[in-house]
């Protein structure tokens, strides 16, 4: 039985010659991810704003007009409506913090919210309820931010030590480049973006680091064994290499992920929607950005190194 090869032997792709283009594209892309961010800002849940959130179910889809002149009448603070799903059937309301240290207050204005809303639409059912306070969802916040700076300070201090230094730069550039392409697709969709967002972009972080580290070991291999070849053609050669192990693992991954997608529900879509993204823009950065800016940043195979010098390395199987 004959094994499946996405990839074909031999394969040499020019990405390299494309690295100009691609720096150019990864820079407008990075921009616009900025920019967006702060013109449109994200969409945070309850985890980072505070607040209560209260989902309802419709049998119909209700008008959002005439849902929020329901819930403005019991006036609990202003309300932020969004529907969720393709149907529109079911819609999130989120309120300000209940601002009452007693423990009861919360189960009081879910049951007048819901009240409210099934007198006026009959047939509306409660789903489900989540609260967080304004002291609380501040430390979320920094802890988030906290867990992500770490994860890519971390890494780049890992790949420096376990390369060089160059390898460090390129890999923290890189994953800088897909976190704020993540954060822009969250800016630019309006998707709610809360901790299962924040623990998709760690998630994220580990794929890209993944494919880097393989490509990266492979560089560093080739520049030890073709020691007078040109370093783009040391680069070349080395994404030619691990090219069938990256296009596997990603198809893989999308297989899984996209099952998650389509089945998993409105709760996932957020989690999922970023994942899948992670995925296409680290393979794109691991290829093009990380690899080619080795060049840039001025990394050369050490010619001095005598063929006897030279530690004969054992050629991985792919």
């Amino acid at each position: 039985m004959r094994l499946l090869k996405l990839v074909p032997d031999n394969t040499n792709l020019p990405f390299v010659s494309l690295r100009r283009w691609a720096f150019a594209l990864t820079m407008a892309l990075t921009i616009a991810a900025v920019v967006v961010v702060f013109a449109k800002g994200l969409n945070l849940g309850v985890d980072f704003r505070g607040g209560l959130t209260i989902e309802e179910k419709f049998k119909t889809a209700p008008s959002t007009d005439t849902l929020r002149t329901t819930i403005d009448r019991l006036k609990l603070g202003e309300a932020r409506l969004q529907a969720i799903g393709l149907d529109g059937k079911t819609v999130s309301i989120k309120l300000p913090p209940v601002d009452s240290t007693d423990e009861g207050a919360t189960a009081r204005v879910v049951d007048a919210v819901h009240a409210a809303v099934v007198k006026d639409f009959p047939d509306a059912t409660f789903s489900q309820q989540s609260s967080v306070s304004g002291k609380v969802s501040g430390e979320l916040i920094q802890n988030g931010i906290l867990a992500v700076v770490l994860a890519v300070l971390g890494i780049g201090l890992f790949a420096i030590f376990r390369f060089e230094w160059q390898f460090g730069v390129s890999t923290v550039v890189a994953i800088v480049h897909d976190v704020l392409m993540t954060l822009g697709f969250f800016a630019l969709t309006q998707f709610e973006f809360d901790l299962n967002i924040v623990a998709a972009v760690l998630t994220i972080i580990g794929y890209s680091i993944n494919d880097k580290i393989v490509i990266d070991d492979r560089i560093r291999e080739n520049m030890r064994r073709y020691r007078k070849m040109d370093m783009s053609q040391i680069v070349d050669l080395s994404v030619n290499e691990t090219l069938p192990r990256t296009v596997m693992t990603s198809l893989t991954i999308l297989l899984a992920l996209f099952a998650m997608l389509i089945f998993g529900g409105h709760v996932l879509r957020g989690f999922t929607s970023a994942m899948i993204l992670g995925i296409f823009v680290g393979t794109y950065s691991s290829i093009y950005v990380s690899s080619s800016l080795l060049i840039s940043l001025g990394l050369r195979p050490d010619p001095k190194l005598t063929d006897e010098a030279a530690v004969p390395v054992k050629q991985p199987t792919r």
